[in-house]
């Protein structure tokens, strides 16, 4: 039931802040004309994706070397989050079709660079928040847990600093992100438990 809800507000989200016109209105305030901070969150944007497509196989290398089966393991249970975060993510830019900020608004929205395709949801977000959910939960430290969703949320800020995405299109990409992690992590749960039962009746 919270599943379907999450997917219900995610779906209206859009339509949501745009009849409101909050979206727009915040959004102008996170987006700078001009700053001495723009290469730092056009460095943190640009380098988002290359983070987390090289993150479960950075996992995989060391689970190898180490002959860590969990860590391998936890790898591949990233690498599934991940790719699923990314198919939901390019299903719900296609269809819902939402135009980028800075080109519906060229006039409220200085466009720093970055950004192609549909706005909804924000997909560095939807990628970063994945991967710092998946971490967390497998290994619930303070030093990874802080470093990882501190960096999701740069992330996050980044996209409407550079005026590529809404607050609503990173918010979106939070709820998914974290959302299909969860689940990943919660079916691995499942498929863990019921193949130890089977090792069990079988020995």
């Amino acid at each position: 039931m919270k599943i379907k809800l999450a997917l219900l507000y995610l779906l209206l989200l859009p339509s949501f802040a745009r009849s409101q016109n909050v979206d727009i209105n915040l959004l102008a305030k996170l987006n700078p004309s001009s700053t001495s901070a723009d290469r730092v969150f056009k460095f943190v944007s640009d380098k988002a994706i290359i983070t987390t497509t090289a993150a479960p196989f950075a996992l995989y290398l060391a689970g190898t070397l180490a002959h860590d089966p969990e860590l391998k393991k936890n790898a591949l249970q990233t690498g599934i989050a991940l790719a699923g975060t990314t198919a939901m993510t390019f299903a719900l830019k296609n269809s819902i079709e939402r135009m980028r900020p800075f080109v519906a608004y060229p006039d409220k929205i200085a466009y720093k660079g970055g950004g192609s395709g549909y706005s909804f949801p924000s997909g560095h977000t939807s990628s970063t928040f994945a991967l710092a959910t998946t971490l967390s939960l497998n290994y619930p430290k303070w030093y990874v847990i802080a470093p990882s969703f501190a960096l999701a949320a740069t992330t996050a800020y980044s996209r409407m600093y550079m005026g590529v995405h809404y607050p609503s299109d990173v918010a979106g990409g939070i709820i998914l992100g974290a959302g299909s992690a969860y689940l990943t992590w919660k079916l691995q749960k499942v498929f863990d438990k019921g193949y130890k039962k089977k090792r069990i009746y079988s020995d």
